[in-house]
């Protein structure tokens, strides 16, 4: 019997099909391993896309809350450092004050200056259960919370009296 007869007839029995046979079967399909790599692939794509879909004015609002929460603890430390009883007033507005002002710090010494805007036009803010925060001279200053606004979004800055003032998040996801 010729050679090729033999490997026509027993593909197995010659050396090296073996390999090929199963060279050619795993190619056949996915393995588990590579399904898993393109699932996670997409799922990292969809949140990317994701986060960059957010809701502008909700990104807007969650800026000018840190921007506030970081003049606030500079203008503590700076009412601590120097001694002096400094309070926050949303929304000026009063006859004497500079009515351009969204809010002002009030007893800082005039070499002292904070922003008095806020960066995206529109915000109103209140202070819960008061018309001003305290920020010193004391370094327990009771506990505070502020609330802004933006068309219909909400979010709360507030600080137990010890610890900084940090961005709570939405209004309604604040224990009272």
């Amino acid at each position: 019997m010729a050679w090729w007869v033999v490997k026509a007839t027993t593909p197995k029995s010659v050396p090296g099909n073996e390999r090929r046979h199963r060279v050619r079967s795993r190619h056949g399909g996915f393995t588990l391993i590579e399904l898993l790599i393109v699932i996670a692939l997409i799922a990292l794509a969809s949140s990317v896309v994701t986060l960059a879909l957010r809701d502008p004015s909700s990104t807007r609002l969650e800026q000018d809350g840190a921007r506030l929460a970081a003049l606030l603890e500079s203008a503590r430390a700076e009412a601590r450092a120097l001694g002096l009883a400094v309070n926050w007033t949303p929304g000026s507005g009063a006859a004497g004050h500079d009515s351009a002002a969204d809010f002002r710090f009030v007893g800082l010494p005039a070499t002292t200056v904070l922003p008095n805007r806020w960066l995206t036009p529109g915000i109103s803010a209140s202070v819960i259960g008061s018309s001003s925060i305290v920020l010193g001279p004391e370094p327990l200053i009771g506990a505070q919370r502020i609330t802004l606004s933006l068309e219909d979004r909400r979010l709360t800055l507030a600080t137990d009296g010890l610890g900084p003032f940090t961005v709570i998040g939405d209004e309604a996801d604040v224990p009272r």
